[in-house]
């Protein structure tokens, strides 16, 4: 063991498609070479690395919040040294497929909110829309700056025992964790710069450049625009990553408080007094957006600034209303509304969902709670989930009253047997299940960031990658042509 890591050991969990190694433990022809390097590292090496990238994590600040955790809501976000690899024939697939379904997504919330000809069509049903606790009444007929709806999109994927990339859902409201990606990179190659002497990895560093462009582009007016980054303020679980974000790309990170509006302009207060704000990269939910129009309770929000945005005043990143396009029972249409709007065949495929606001699926669904993973419509992070295959008696009693209950707030899945990637422990490598979240931004054509976040259930057994569920993260790799 003193020689290498252990690597060569390592096999992943059977009738699951592993990352890095095949069923027979042998590694993938695509990834050898980083296979053979981590293979090499000794273990006590590989402990201190590990050492070095948890301080790099804690001195840097690098946290998440816990809202529920009474022991205390900033946490350091859990690190595995393995990088997560993707060939780059996969990732061309994966990018043209996201491409495709941001730009159809674009084009439903455009038509939602104006002539609804796709609710009209019965592609998708008018009651579920309208009836989605995502859809926003006063963004009927509003026209967001220069039509784009979804500035930054998260789209989780999964990979199947198969080997194939399936959406598991979409997040266009203000989707979260890019900052960790950048991260991730930057602290890796500190931490093991040995790895990417073999192979050729794609950068991640363009993000940046790319939001700050597109942000750019999407101003009301002409000139150069005055962008800052809305947060709700340091008790937020992503605030970090605010802040991140705002020193990354040079704009004001502001709470409400720092702005105002004047005659349908919204405006930044300065000490060199008050300068007109063009586009806001908001981090807050719509809901509290506007005291006037949506929660009058809202502390976070900015007076008036709902009816700037409107008149076409100020640009508001994401457009407020994008929940109804990523409400978890609109997600089984998205084939047709790709091939609506599009007339194309969606190129990534989706996990099949039952919606049981539609009785035949309410009636499947009730006969077969333990077998199946139901989740709330609205809810993310882990929260508000049934995993069937897993829970007690009492806990399937108790999803099953809240579904006869309220039947749209739920959907539910056959729970997929996730892929899994090598994580390191600190005295060898154990199989652990994946996700990966590629962001997109859209400016007005849509790019997609090479990699993206993948996150990993770090305990034995879960299927739950969330940070708040006790998940973590590795760095994902897009490997080069010539890698």
């Amino acid at each position: 063991m003193d020689g290498g890591s252990g690597l060569a050991a390592y096999t992943g969990i059977p009738g699951t498609w592993d990352e890095l190694v095949r069923s027979d433990g042998r590694p993938r022809p695509e990834f050898a070479a980083l296979h053979a390097r981590l293979s090499e590292l000794p273990v006590a090496e590989l402990r201190r690395r590990q050492r070095l990238a948890d301080v790099a994590f804690t001195t840097g600040g690098i946290t998440f919040s816990v809202y529920s955790d009474t022991r205390g809501v900033e946490k350091i976000f859990p690190f595995d040294l393995v990088p997560r690899p993707v060939s780059s024939a996969e990732w061309r697939r994966v990018d043209l497929g996201l491409q495709q379904r941001v730009r159809a997504l674009n084009l439903f919330l455009s038509d939602v909110y104006g002539p609804q000809r796709i609710l009209a069509a019965g592609v998708v049903p008018r009651e579920l829309v309208l009836g989605s606790s995502g859809y926003l009444p006063q963004m009927q007929g509003v026209r967001p700056p220069h039509g784009v709806w979804t500035h930054i999109s998260g789209i989780d994927l999964v990979r199947d025992p198969e080997g194939r990339f399936l959406v598991l859902e979409d997040n266009l409201r203000c989707p979260s964790g890019v900052s960790y990606v950048l991260e991730n990179r930057a602290i890796l190659k500190r931490a093991l710069p040995v790895l990417f002497e073999r192979v050729r990895v794609v950068s991640v560093e363009e993000y940046t450049v790319k939001l700050q462009h597109a942000l750019a582009q999407v101003a009301p007016v002409g000139g150069e625009p005055l962008v800052v980054v809305l947060t709700p303020g340091s008790y937020n679980s992503a605030y970090f990553e605010h802040g991140f974000l705002a020193r990354r790309t040079g704009y004001p990170l502001v709470h409400s408080s720092d702005l105002f509006v004047d005659d349908d302009t919204v405006y930044v207060r300065t000490t060199r007094g008050p300068q007109r704000v063009d586009v806001i990269y908001r981090r807050i939910d719509d809901a509290f957006l506007d005291p006037t129009v949506f929660r009058p309770d809202s502390l976070l929000g900015v007076p008036g600034l709902f009816g700037a945005y409107a008149k076409g005043r100020v640009t508001l990143a994401n457009a407020p209303g994008n929940g109804v396009a990523d409400d978890k029972a609109i997600y089984p249409y998205v084939p047709d509304i790709v091939r609506y709007y599009l007339g194309e065949e969606a190129i990534l495929g989706q996990v099949p969902t039952y919606v049981t606001e539609r009785p035949a699926d309410l009636a499947h669904v009730l006969d077969h709670l333990p077998e199946l993973v139901v989740k709330t419509v609205d809810e993310a992070g882990g929260y508000g989930m049934l995993m069937g295959p897993s829970a007690s008696k009492a806990e399937i009693a108790d999803f099953r009253a809240k579904i006869l209950a309220a039947p749209r707030k739920f959907v539910a899945q056959p729970r997929i047997d996730l892929s899994t990637c090598p994580v390191w422990t600190g005295e060898g490598f154990v199989p652990r299940r994946v996700d990966l979240r590629p962001y997109v931004i859209t400016a007005p054509d849509p790019w997609v960031l090479p990699g993206g976040l993948t996150r990993v259930a770090l305990r034995e057994g879960s299927y739950v990658v969330n940070s708040s569920q006790g998940g973590g993260s590795k760095d994902t790799w897009i490997l080069g042509e010539d890698a």
